[in-house]
């Protein structure tokens, strides 16, 4: 990865059976009331009672399309559900959002796909590359090959509300002076 200026990416770790997505939605409320122009997407799981597997659901922050991400393999099935489809078309549509006014790029995980090389590992690369500053989650499976896509290059933050607001507020006011110094004459 090349990278232009300084790299602003931060994951948030947290265990299973942490309602990571409930806790990344109250993040985005909290900067959306702060006029921070948002990019990226956020899980939403439905159904799926005792032992059964949920919905699984990417919804575009800046469009509010919804993606499926997940396929019904049957009760009996033990093997992912992941459906590359529905994260290909997803990130498609990042992809050309990362052209816009984005001021924070959000990704709800960095998972299996990822870890595989795969999912929304492009738009982590281009948002990075485009001086987006980026915040994800990371389950502990996923923490080594977290490690060696980012290179020691990111900060890792506890599910903590105020921590983590603290860090984006951070990067979007470093990112808003650097843009503002690329606007400003050559004196």
């Amino acid at each position: 990865m090349t990278t232009s200026g300084a790299v602003r990416l931060a994951a948030i770790g947290y265990q299973t059976g942490f309602k990571i997505d409930d806790f990344l939605r109250r993040v985005v409320d909290r900067l959306r009331a702060d006029h921070v122009s948002l990019g990226g997407a956020l899980q939403e799981n439905t159904g799926g009672g005792e032992g059964l597997c949920s919905a699984m659901t990417l919804v575009d922050l800046a469009s509010q399309r919804r993606f499926t991400i997940s396929q019904d393999l049957g009760p009996e099935s033990a093997g992912c559900r992941l459906d590359a489809h529905g994260l290909s078309e997803i990130g498609v549509l990042l992809d050309r959002t990362l052209d816009q006014n984005i001021e924070l790029l959000l990704l709800n995980r960095f998972g299996t796909a990822e870890a595989e090389g795969g999912g929304l590992r492009s738009v982590f690369v281009r948002a990075i590359d485009a001086g987006i500053p980026i915040l994800t989650a990371v389950r502990p499976p996923y923490l080594d090959a977290w490690a060696e896509f980012h290179g020691g290059l990111a900060v890792d933050l506890p599910p903590d509300l105020d921590r983590v607001l603290a860090w984006c507020n951070d990067a979007v006011r470093e990112l808003r002076a650097a843009r503002q110094a690329d606007l400003s004459p050559a004196g």
